[in-house]
C-alpha cells in the first residue's frame, strides 16, 4: 500500500509499505478520511515526537474508515469506524485515578496518511467506535482533536453565561469556540488570518484580529469588562501564556492548552496570580470518556467538518502541503485523499 513515511526533519516521503499482519484482537481499517493536524505539522518540522513517533515511521493520526480485515470479537468487515490515536493502559496509578491522559504507558497509533492502518488490540478495546450510517467519514475524523478540546472544556469548567476568551484561531481554537458557544458562553476569539477569523465569527464568536503589528493585550483590553472569566491559550507560545494571565478577571481561570516548544519557560507576575486568586490549568491529550463525548458532539451535528476542513489534497501532494504549512499557509484543516 502507499503511505506517508516520516524520515526526519521536514522529510516525509510517499512510499510503498507492506501492511503488517494482524494479531489477535486487531482490525485493519481502509482509510476513507484523513485530516491534517497542528501536531503533525510540529512533528514534521521537528522530525520526531518523543512520545508519539520516532522515524522512520508511517505518519498521521486523524482518520476514519471501514474495517477491511478483523481478528477482533464484535467487529466485522464493512463496519464504519473511527479510532483515536492512543489508548491508556488502564493499570497505572494515573489510569486508576481517572487521569488516563497522563497514563505512564500510552500506546500511540500513527499511519493515517495511508491506504489502510492496522489497529492494535488495546485501541480496538478502548477507543474504536462504530459510526452511524449517516455520519460522514470527514466529520468522524475530527473525533481525536475534539476529544482533546472536550477535556480542556471540562477542566475549565465552562458554563452558560461566562465570558470566554479563546486565543488562537487554528483548528483547536475554533473547536473551543464552537463548544463554548454550544454551552451558552459569550465567546471572544483572538487570532490571525481572515479566513480563520471569519470561521470564528460564523461559529458565534466576536473575532479580534491580532495579526501584524497589533498587540494582543491592547487589542483585548476592556473587551472582557474587567477581564474574562476563562481564558483559553490555544497558541502554544510562552509570551502568549504570560499575556493570558493578564486578561483573566479576578478569580478567573486560565487554561494553558497550547503546548510550547520544548525547553521554553514563562515568567508570571506572582502578585497578580496571588491577589487576583487566579486558577491556572494545563490540559493535555484525551481520555476514552472524552473521545466518546466528542463523538457524541459530532454525531449530534454540533461539530461538522464543513466548519473546519477548508482544503483537500491527494496523498502524493502531502509533502508539498506540509512544506506550505511550514511556510505559514492559513488553512484550518486539509482532507487528504489517500488514494490520489
Amino acid at each position: 500500500m502507499r503511505a506517508a513515511v516520516l524520515h526526519g526533519k521536514e522529510d516525509v516521503r510517499i512510499e510503498e509499505v507492506a501492511p503488517r499482519p494482524l494479531g489477535p484482537g486487531e482490525v485493519r481499517i481502509g482509510i476513507q478520511a484523513a485530516l491534517t493536524c497542528g501536531t503533525d505539522l510540529k512533528v514534521f518540522k521537528r522530525g520526531y515526537h518523543a512520545k508519539m513517533i520516532r522515524p522512520p515511521a508511517v505518519f498521521g493520526h486523524e482518520l476514519a474508515g471501514e474495517i477491511s480485515e478483523s481478528s477482533a470479537v464484535g467487529w466485522r468487515i464493512g463496519d464504519r469506524v473511527v479510532v483515536a490515536n492512543s489508548a491508556p493502559c488502564g493499570e497505572c496509578p494515573w489510569c486508576r485515578g481517572g487521569q488516563e491522559a497522563l497514563c505512564d504507558d500510552l500506546l500511540f497509533l500513527n499511519g493515517a496518511y495511508a491506504e489502510s492502518i492496522a489497529v492494535p488490540s488495546r485501541l480496538v478495546e478502548k477507543n474504536l467506535l462504530r459510526l452511524r450510517d449517516t455520519t460522514a467519514f470527514r466529520d468522524a475524523a475530527l473525533t481525536e482533536p475534539l476529544a482533546c478540546v472536550v477535556l480542556g472544556i471540562e477542566d475549565s469548567q465552562l458554563r452558560a453565561g461566562q465570558r470566554v476568551l479563546v486565543i488562537g484561531a487554528g483548528p483547536v481554537g475554533l473547536m473551543f469556540v464552537a463548544l463554548a458557544k454550544h454551552l451558552g458562553c459569550d465567546v471572544t476569539a483572538a487570532g490571525r488570518g481572515e479566513g480563520r477569523l471569519q470561521t470564528a465569527a460564523r461559529l458565534g464568536a466576536t473575532a479580534v484580529d491580532v495579526g501584524g503589528d497589533r498587540n494582543l493585550e491592547s487589542e483585548l483590553s476592556g473587551r472582557g469588562g474587567g477581564g474574562f472569566d476563562v481564558v483559553i491559550e490555544a497558541v502554544g507560545k510562552p509570551e502568549v501564556w504570560e499575556t493570558a494571565t493578564r486578561l483573566a478577571r479576578k478569580g478567573g481561570l486560565v487554561n494553558f492548552f497550547g503546548g510550547c516548544p520544548a525547553g521554553t519557560s514563562v515568567t508570571l507576575d506572582t502578585g497578580l496570580l496571588h491577589y487576583s486568586s487566579l486558577t491556572l490549568k494545563a490540559s493535555f491529550h484525551h481520555t476514552p470518556r472524552t473521545v466518546r463525548r466528542a463523538f457524541e458532539f459530532i454525531e449530534s451535528g454540533v461539530i461538522r467538518a464543513k466548519d473546519f476542513v477548508d482544503g483537500a489534497c491527494g496523498l502524493s501532494e502531502l509533502p508539498a502541503l506540509l512544506k506550505s504549512m511550514t511556510a505559514g499557509n492559513r488553512a484550518v484543516k486539509t482532507f487528504v485523499d489517500v488514494r490520489a
